[in-house]
């Protein structure tokens, strides 16, 4: 017999609120069964009393390797499988290259990649022995394009773009499905409460970082992206058969990494000479 959403288990990260909070309440309005996660679980209370006999709460600090192993012993104690693991919690970051502070940008590295990273390890035994599993990437228009002011926040989205494209070839075989989404500006806590930002500020950098950094703030509550929509496209992956290992959101994104692909041809068109001719000659 076909699977009813109903069959279905998601574990997501970081529901507290934006994306992952609309993600969340989509999947339970559907039918699936889910397990809400954040670092403070009294943020979930809300979402969870909707739908208490298909929703679990877990305290997930997705930098926290003991939370994480609560978090999918709990999904599979409650509900005896994980099918969709949603890996959306992370933040970003303001600063010049120069300005960043490396405690702060590894503690930002910590959460946007390799707590991303701990979540699908933890996930993966499970569904591999199952043969069938999905894992989404909450990563970023970021992922695709770096810009002043962001790059050290690109750089960890760059590195999940890595994660997710490996990823998605070596679970093949599996029958577990892996896709990364490239959201634009959207009506969340990311360009908000969730930013932080470098302490220290080197003038140099004013024109170029910072008044970029203060139009990002002046957008904040403005964005075109609906994460009310975004959760929607993410349940459509989840029901589609054959879900793309990208999945852009948003007609900013859109138009950008296209621009960027046309400029990334016309340099390969450009240098093809020099890059053909690294190589040994033809025998």
């Amino acid at each position: 017999m076909p699977e009813t959403p109903r069959d279905k288990v998601w574990l997501i990260t970081g529901c507290s609120s934006g994306m992952g909070r609309e993600i969340a309440r989509a999947a339970l309005e559907r039918g699936y069964r889910v397990v809400l996660s954040a670092r403070d679980p009294a943020t979930l209370a809300e979402l969870g009393a909707r739908s208490p006999e298909r929703s679990a709460a877990a305290a997930l600090d997705v930098t926290d390797r003991a939370q994480i192993a609560a978090a999918v012993r709990l999904a599979l104690e409650r509900f005896g499988q994980i099918d969709v693991l949603v890996n959306n919690a992370g933040y970003g970051y303001l600063a010049a290259l120069e300005e960043g502070d490396e405690t702060e940008l590894r503690a930002m590295f910590e959460t946007n990649f390799w707590g991303l990273a701990a979540m699908t390890r933890a996930v993966l035994p499970h569904m591999r022995a199952r043969r069938s599993g999905q894992i989404i990437h909450n990563s970023s228009q970021a992922g695709l394009m770096s810009y002043p002011g962001t790059a050290w926040y690109s750089t960890s989205k760059f590195a999940v773009e890595a994660f997710s494209e490996g990823l998605s070839r070596e679970l093949a075989p599996f029958g577990i499905r892996v896709t990364a989404i490239e959201a634009g500006p959207f009506r969340t806590d990311w360009a908000g409460r969730s930013m932080k930002r470098a302490s220290e500020r080197i003038p140099d950098y004013a024109e170029i970082v910072w008044e970029r950094a203060r139009l990002i703030a002046e957008m904040d509550g403005k964005q075109p992206g609906d994460p009310v929509r975004a959760a929607a496209a993410v349940v459509a992956l989840v029901e589609c058969e054959a879900p793309p290992r990208q999945l852009l959101l948003g007609r900013g994104v859109l138009q950008a990494y296209r621009q960027k692909l046309a400029e990334v041809g016309a340099m390969l068109d450009a240098w093809e000479s020099v890059t053909l001719g690294a190589d040994f000659p033809p025998e």
